[in-house]
């Protein structure tokens, strides 16, 4: 199969591109050289490969929560410019 150059004009003219002849040949060469990749890859036996939904694996890597040591509230609250009650100030984002 291959891409006639009648073809390459219409792709070009539903794409709104402007092509002068050159322009049409070399898009022409590039295209019908793709379709001869996509033939070549076709031609692969695959029967004996697993099919796959995704390249790499869908496991879980991460470590299992747990409960670890702390700062002490008191010493978090002393690196803060305003705490009251035991909590964190924060200047008001939002208007009321």
């Amino acid at each position: 199969m291959s891409i006639s150059l009648d073809e390459v004009r219409h792709v070009a003219k539903l794409a709104r591109l402007e092509l002068d002849e050159t322009e049409i040949l070399s898009l022409q060469g590039e295209l019908n050289a793709l379709l001869g990749h996509f033939a070549d890859i076709q031609g692969i036996d695959v029967s004996g490969v697993a099919p796959t939904s995704h390249a790499v694996s869908l496991q879980n890597v991460w470590s299992e929560d747990a409960v670890g040591p702390c700062l002490p509230r008191e010493k978090a609250l002393k690196n803060s410019a305003m705490s009251k009650a035991g909590l964190f100030v924060v200047p008001q984002i939002i208007e009321d």
